[in-house]
């Protein structure tokens, strides 16, 4: 899955990268892991790659980190 957070204005990489950090430590038992992120901190948008069952998993790791839960879930795939 790739979810997006729209945040506003104050979206820094350093508060990205320790809420990252947050969903990493709390994952494991959803049976989700969190890959990588991307920030658009102009848009204050977050983009976030996630291996999860289901979104709902996706987002419990979210909202049990640090409650910035995503606006959107898109189901994708890789290609080359």
């Amino acid at each position: 899955f790739m979810d997006v957070h729209t945040l506003g204005d104050g979206v820094t990489m350093d508060d990205v990268a320790q809420a990252h950090a947050a969903d990493l430590a709390t994952q494991g038992p959803h049976g989700v892991s969190y890959l990588r992120y991307w920030v658009d901190e102009g848009k204050g948008q977050i983009f976030c790659l996630v291996e999860a069952p289901d979104a709902e998993a996706a987002n419990t790791v979210h909202r049990d980190a640090h409650g910035l839960v995503a606006d959107a879930f898109y189901q994708v795939k890789e290609g080359v």
